[in-house]
């Protein structure tokens, strides 16, 4: 990239978001470092400017600061062993995944005895808003490193919102997804109602957006609920029901009742078990076209 680079940042975990932090960061002007197990991400991100370490460690030694969005806790606790043991001078680890609190302080307890600044920095938006960086970062941890890290994650994100202690965004990132998890199958139980109804798909969306109904996840998903197409996923059911045990398991350990969240968990398994689990999260219409007895065709594919 021509110019003088803003500066230098790590991603480590190059999938849907990871990858679109990266490439949003490069065309932001920064120089970023990533890696993947993955291969082929490697490359694909490689060919939009991003260097690409050989692993971790090496990576870690490059950047002050890394951005970690990983599958699950198993890959952060590899991670963070990663950097501990290469016994690097201080970093400040902005972890980005969505995972539990036990997972995120026993991360950000490893990194700070190894005289690293681990941030809890969980992201609201879809894989789809991640490519066009209309994404909200939950900050926590270190205020002061948050402030200096600001411009950066301005580099792939259009919000951060510092909540102070460590694990306030992860707490923040909860009640916004069971929102999500809600608003999804809200979205699809209007739209297989509308369609059982005789209603052309395509008008039900048109209408919905401009009324009193309309939701940011209406907005994202119905779309390819109109189209009958899941597969261009920018949150995969099979990732998500993660997320969604994690709330429920926070919900439970505070005892809060959480009917409507309770109620749109059937829904999900349902899709995880006919196939849907690599579709997008708004294949959940299609399972409930498929209750109510709706015909219009087969999704273009069903992958497990």
């Amino acid at each position: 990239m021509a110019g003088r680079s803003k500066g230098s940042v790590g991603v480590v975990g190059l999938g849907i978001m990871g990858g679109a932090f990266a490439r949003n960061l490069v065309k932001s002007g920064w120089r970023v470092v990533g890696y993947d197990l993955d291969v082929k991400r490697n490359r694909a991100l490689a060919k939009v400017g991003v260097e690409i370490a050989p692993n971790v460690a090496s990576l870690a030694g490059a950047v002050p600061a890394i951005i970690t969005s990983l599958p699950s806790p198993k890959a952060l606790d590899a991670v963070v062993a990663e950097i501990v043991g290469a016994k690097l001078a201080p970093k400040v680890i902005v972890e980005a995944s969505t995972f539990t609190l036990d997972d995120k302080m026993r991360a950000e307890r490893a990194l700070k005895k190894a005289g690293h600044t681990p941030l809890d920095c969980p992201i609201s938006g879809t894989g789809a808003q991640a490519a066009v960086k209309d994404l909200v970062v939950y900050a926590s941890g270190d205020s002061k490193a948050i402030a200096r890290l600001k411009p950066m994650i301005l580099g792939f994100s259009r919000a951060v919102h510092d909540l102070g202690a460590f694990g306030n965004g992860s707490r923040m990132k909860y009640v916004a997804n069971l929102l999500v998890a809600i608003h999804n199958v809200a979205s699809a139980e209007a739209m297989v109602l509308g369609m059982k109804a005789g209603l052309d798909p395509k008008q039900i969306f048109d209408l919905i957006k401009i009324g009193a109904g309309n939701s940011r996840v209406f907005e994202l998903r119905a779309p390819m609920m109109v189209k009958n197409d899941y597969d261009d996923a920018t949150m995969k059911i099979q990732v998500w029901q993660k997320d969604m045990d994690v709330i429920g398991s926070y919900a439970r350990a505070l005892g809060v009742p959480t009917p409507l969240f309770s109620a749109s968990i059937p829904v999900y398994d349902k899709a995880m078990a006919t196939g849907h689990a690599l579709q997008d999260t708004a294949a959940v219409c299609a399972v409930l076209e498929t209750m109510a007895g709706v015909k219009r065709g087969k999704t273009r594919s069903k992958r497990r």
